[in-house]
């Protein structure tokens, strides 16, 4: 057990939970294993408190270190700002700058704000579209942050079942007085939407979606919620925190040629530095103006200057062709190396965002012992991969090749009946799961 575990037995004495994301506990990864903190990035390589170095073929950065870690143009325009003095009495204009590149990006948007975190920007969204429209009720699919406003879709009539929709996502502290304001809608599954518009389409502020998850839209599903959200009168909020500046530069909505009233960014936008934005039509955006929207923090410096120094790189480098390719080649590489070994996976999600399951009873201790055999040859590893500009084609070809050794350990294990007697701590626990 190295510095980083026996660091975080002393946070959980200290911070509820052990962490401020759910997504960065380690007993998500490897219990007891995970290195847990670190002491520098670069590129695609983690140091631990203990200067072992680590390639990051997990989270990279919980997907938002799309460039790779200290991008040495980001930092360069980030030193700048941090010297220039990150916080005035006046405001920067380098916010100024970054809503014309928003809009440049996306035509069919007018006006910008700004928060610095995707939970943040998805409150300022729903707030702006009840503004909006008047209404309280929002249809929404797919997982949307942490604020009261979405969590008040796990609040049911029986206490005991509090947490149903979304596993994972408990709802304490949320008002019950927020029961039924938030309506549940699957993707690719139409005929949900349309009953909740039939039903309560004078009362919808909003409809809320991820334009794409784990795999695209059926044709004419993402045309019809547009529809329904105009024959409702509803806001339409299309979530990019986690799709935007993966498949081209910007919201991957303007691939699929659908257009909302409002969407959010965050994430890939920054590359690892606190930035969000919601982008909108004039007509709701300017409804912020008639509720108070407003936090200190939103109006400093190192922010916008991240994402517009991250924004430019990524299209100047064309970085989605690069993660599409990296993604593919690990999709392909992870299928190659399971079917050789005799394993038995499904891989799913955006090529830049690719995870694998192993179809067996003991998948969560066979994906702790992935982890494990992963790390024990240099990697933080898990059954996903979220490719960055860092990620090069030599160093995703050695990570498939330890990967492959790797496979053959899982087929033994299963051959053996021996999986969990293999690990070294824990089985992982299960993440939390988003509605279909």
């Amino acid at each position: 057990m190295g510095s980083g575990q026996d660091l975080y037995k002393k946070a959980r004495t200290l911070i509820p939970g052990g962490t401020q994301l759910l997504s960065k506990r380690p007993e998500m990864f490897l219990p007891d294993q995970w290195p847990a903190y670190y002491s520098r990035a670069k590129g695609a390589q983690v140091w631990d408190l203990d200067g072992k170095v680590y390639t990051d073929v997990s989270s990279s950065g919980i997907s938002a270190c799309v460039l790779g870690f200290a991008d040495p143009d980001l930092e360069e325009a980030v030193i700048g700002a941090v010297r220039a003095g990150p916080m005035t009495t006046l405001n920067c204009p380098e916010e100024i700058e970054l809503a014309e590149l928003l809009i440049e990006l996306h035509p069919w948007a007018e006006m910008a704000r700004y928060a610095r975190c995707g939970g943040e920007i998805m409150a300022v969204a729903a707030r702006i579209a009840r503004a909006a429209t008047g209404r309280e009720k929002i249809a929404f699919c797919g997982y949307h942050g942490w604020h009261d406003w979405y969590l008040a879709a796990n609040l049911s009539d029986d206490h005991a079942l509090d947490g149903h929709l979304l596993p994972g996502l408990a709802p304490a502290g949320v008002p019950r007085g927020l029961k039924g304001t938030m309506l549940p809608f699957r993707y690719n599954r139409i005929e949900d939407l349309r009953a909740i518009v039939a039903n309560h389409g004078s009362e919808l502020a909003a409809i809320v979606m991820e334009p794409m998850r784990s795999t695209g839209p059926q044709p004419g599903f993402l045309e019809e919620v547009r529809a329904l959200a105009d024959r409702a009168g509803a806001v339409l909020v299309f979530d990019e925190v986690t799709s935007g500046w993966r498949l081209n530069c910007g919201g991957i909505h303007m691939v699929q040629g659908v257009h909302p009233d409002l969407a959010a960014f965050a994430k890939a936008m920054s590359n690892g530095y606190a930035m969000a934005a919601l982008i909108g039509r004039r007509s709701v955006m300017e409804a912020a103006q008639t509720s108070f929207i407003s936090s200190t923090y939103w109006t400093e410096k190192i922010g916008p200057v991240a994402a517009l120094a991250s924004i430019r790189k990524y299209r100047r480098e064309k970085v989605h062709e690069h993660q599409t390719a990296v993604g593919a080649r690990v999709r392909d590489g992870w299928q190659h190396a399971a079917d050789a070994a005799g394993v038995r996976i499904g891989v799913t999600g955006l090529l830049p965002l690719v995870n694998f399951s192993v179809d067996h009873p003991h998948a969560a201790a066979l994906a702790t012992l992935y982890s494990q055999e992963m790390l024990a040859r240099g990697y933080l590893a898990a059954p996903k991969f979220n490719a960055t500009f860092a990620h090069t084609g030599e160093l995703v070809e050695r990570y498939l090749a330890d990967a492959g050794e790797v496979f053959q350990v899982l087929a033994d294990a299963i051959r053996k009946d021996d999986v969990e007697s293999r690990l070294l701590g824990p089985v992982k626990h299960s993440d939390f799961r988003r509605l279909a």
